[in-house]
């Protein structure tokens, strides 16, 4: 075989491998794809249950294959603000998920999914707009939460329609007030706590001041009850002492008389720097001169013996 001869099959094979090459093609497990013939959409392949994935064939340079992904595509919408029903500024940050129920339509509409994308966003911010705005914050914090999110996402599969797009979730991930407004329910919510501190400690120092003058009264009731009867028990005493006495004093009086003059003696003649001016005759002294007191007879049956005057301290007359 000459050389003109193996050129020619070489080049004849590179023709036929690359027109093999550009006639085939494959669809993934994953994709669904456009077969276009000038422009014109000749096939949709994997788009339904009957169309299955693997390897295609095309004409070669005459036709083109278009791939769009079948799973489920992420949509992260920007965060906005939105004005409720009770005048409320609340932000709401939302994501929504979607996959591409038609792919021809899909083609023909926005042609890719970044502009699916930017189509699908302006849907989904007017829809919120439209929807919350005839909500209250609390609806759309807690109690209709779930509701509105299914009212927005049928509003905006209703539009996305148009483009063979189907949204399979949306959900509202934060909806929180601005930072100006959370800074002053913060400070709100501090005032009302600070005022039930101060009515629950002025209510705290009310009873306790009630029961401090319970406390106070019953303590001064108590002390007078003590003293009353202690007053009593103490006269008492002073009773029985001034009647024992009187009848010891009835008994023998001669003895009493000369007990209490001892008990003058013994006041009167400690060791001081006080001095006596008394005559030894008086009858203050009548037991020093006869140990049964008739020195001075007048005064044997007196009760009590008269004390002896004292001076002051060391300055008096001796």
């Amino acid at each position: 075989m000459n050389q003109a001869l193996r050129t020619g099959l070489i080049v004849v094979a590179a023709i036929v491998a690359i027109g093999l090459y550009a006639s085939v093609f494959i669809v993934g497990q994953m994709q669904q794809a456009l077969v276009l013939q000038f422009g014109r959409v000749r096939a949709v392949l994997n788009s339904t249950a009957e169309d299955k994935p693997g390897l295609y064939f095309k004409i070669p340079f005459a036709e083109t294959v278009v791939t769009f992904d079948k799973r489920v595509l992420d949509l992260d919408l920007p965060v906005q603000t939105i004005l409720t029903a009770d005048r409320q500024n609340l932000e709401v940050d939302a994501f929504a998920r979607y996959r591409i129920l038609d792919p021809l339509r899909f083609y023909q509409s926005v042609g890719n999914t970044g502009l699916a994308n930017q189509r699908l966003q302006s849907f989904t911010n007017s829809s919120l707009r439209s929807v919350l705005a005839r909500s209250t914050r609390d609806a759309i914090v807690k109690s209709e939460r779930g509701q509105l999110m299914h009212n927005i996402q049928e509003d905006v599969n209703r539009q996305a329609k148009a483009l063979g797009i189907e949204i399979v979730d949306l959900r509202m991930t934060r909806v929180d007030l601005p930072a100006q407004n959370s800074a002053a329910v913060y400070r709100r919510m501090k005032t009302e706590r600070e005022r039930e501190a101060a009515d629950i400690r002025a209510n705290g120092d009310q009873i306790a001041a009630t029961i401090r003058a319970k406390a106070d009264r019953e303590v001064t009731v108590i002390v007078a009850e003590a003293t009353q009867k202690s007053e009593q028990l103490r006269g008492q005493g002073d009773a029985d002492k001034n009647r024992i006495l009187a009848e010891a004093f009835g008994k023998d009086p001669d003895f009493f008389a000369f007990y209490r003059s001892m008990q003058a003696y013994d006041t009167g003649l400690r060791g001081s720097d006080t001095r006596l001016v008394i005559s030894p005759n008086t009858d203050f002294f009548r037991y020093f001169s006869d140990p049964q007191g008739r020195n001075v007879p007048a005064s044997a049956n007196r009760p009590a013996q008269q004390e002896p005057a004292a001076t002051g301290s060391t300055g008096a007359a001796r």
